[in-house]
């Protein structure tokens, strides 16, 4: 089973701290509309940093692993 980010509110460009600005209504995890705008890109600086692996028992090169590096076992800290 593959892992995909959904079309929820939060991935829209429309989405602003829990706020529809199409809508203008208050929106969560669990809200999506036909207007949806998948915004261009959720995390632009994977590395790293920006990895949930980082400096924990989980990361797969420990030794390696620097600011702006990346490995295939990148995972994003939080998608909002």
């Amino acid at each position: 089973m593959s892992i995909r980010l959904g079309n929820s509110c939060v991935n829209c460009q429309k989405y602003e701290d829990h706020f529809c600005q199409l809508h203008e209504t208050t929106v969560g995890t669990k809200h999506t509309c036909d207007s949806f705008d998948m915004r261009a890109a959720i995390k632009d600086d994977p590395n790293c940093t920006t990895c949930s692996r980082y400096m924990s028992a989980t990361c797969p090169n420990p030794k390696k692993a620097a600011p702006h590096m990346l490995c295939n076992h990148w995972a994003p800290q939080e998608v909002a």
